[in-house]
């Protein structure tokens, strides 16, 4: 699968601070045997989050945005929301299930905003923008992404996965 990675930082932006969590996503993407083809470092800004977003997605080259941080409670937190202006569907079980993962881990976890939606035939997800949450929140979901970007690109035989009774007991 082809990821984009994208962070979302008005420091790191800056070059203020460092940035942790996109190469940490880098390294766990490609340790799954996946390619990142591109990374990227932009400020928490709405339009600028959307246009990267949309264009990003727009080209194809794509299979699945991992997006890290801007998912908080703070004013210039607005990934979710830019996240939502761009895709044509949301997928709320994703970040359902990364925050009932994180639950286990910290009570703060309830504080995340992060959404995940389809736009075309590309799925994007925010992470947060801590390497440590962002990390085990994709390893929550990266079992499935498989599976789910076969869905998204209409892969006959991805529909026969959902009657294998593959659930866990």
């Amino acid at each position: 699968m082809r990821f984009g990675v994208l962070t979302i930082s008005d420091r790191s932006s800056q070059g203020v601070r460092p940035d942790a969590s996109g190469p940490a996503l880098q390294t766990a993407v490609e340790k799954q045997g996946w390619q990142v083809v591109k990374y990227a470092i932009i400020p928490d800004d709405l339009t600028t989050i959307c246009v990267t977003l949309a264009s990003w997605c727009d080209t194809g080259e794509y299979d699945i945005l991992l997006t890290t941080g801007g998912t908080g409670f703070a004013p210039r937190d607005v990934t979710p929301e830019a996240t939502v202006q761009v895709v044509d569907k949301l997928t709320p079980g994703i970040p359902e299930a990364m925050r009932q993962a994180s639950l286990a881990v910290t009570e703060h976890a309830m504080l995340s905003r992060a959404a995940a939606g389809i736009r075309g035939k590309t799925l994007i997800i925010n992470l947060p923008g801590s390497p440590k949450a962002a990390i085990e929140n994709f390893h929550t979901i990266s079992p499935v992404l498989q599976h789910a970007i076969d869905l998204i690109q209409g892969n006959p035989e991805s529909e026969g996965e959902h009657s294998k009774g593959d659930r866990k007991a």
